[in-house]
């Protein structure tokens, strides 16, 4: 995990502990597309919980830690970040196993206050339309109501 932050952590380790016991789970938060190649194979189900994360952590990695976010009015997305999309798009085709990807709905808001912001809703939204566009299903699911988008 990229984050130092200690309550991110803790929110991790409480949705780690509520993982069934028979579960195999592999903690991914950079090298996503090679995690799934590794653990891909037949009779598997793989599940990303939760691209919401691994996003922020690429996005993240490239910033520079001297960059006063404050003062800064407008953000790209890095290299690690580009090249993370691009290998995890390129391999979700490659896979034998179904894929169930989680992420979280962040662009429903007002426009967010800060660039780190903006550029994270931004991608999050890219991100979630390349992969609908290349997922049989969609499903968004708010309130505990699950509304087919897709398929």
């Amino acid at each position: 995990m990229c984050s130092s932050d200690l309550e991110m952590r803790a929110r991790i380790a409480a949705h780690q502990a509520q993982r069934p016991a028979g579960w195999q789970t592999v903690e991914a938060p950079l090298a996503l597309a090679e995690a799934l190649a590794a653990a891909d194979g037949p009779q598997r189900l793989l599940l990303v919980d939760c691209l919401t994360l691994w996003l922020t952590n690429l996005l993240l990695a490239d910033l520079p830690p001297e960059l006063d976010l404050d003062s800064v009015r407008a953000l790209q997305p890095g290299p690690r970040w580009q090249a993370g999309r691009a290998a995890l798009l390129a391999v979700l085709p490659r896979l034998q196993a179904p894929v169930l990807l989680i992420g979280n709905e962040v662009g429903h808001g007002i426009v967010p206050l800060g660039a780190v912001n903006r550029l994270f809703v931004d991608e999050s939204g890219r991100l979630h339309q390349a992969l609908a566009a290349e997922c049989a299903r969609v499903r968004f699911v708010m309130a505990g109501c699950v509304l087919p988008l897709k398929g």
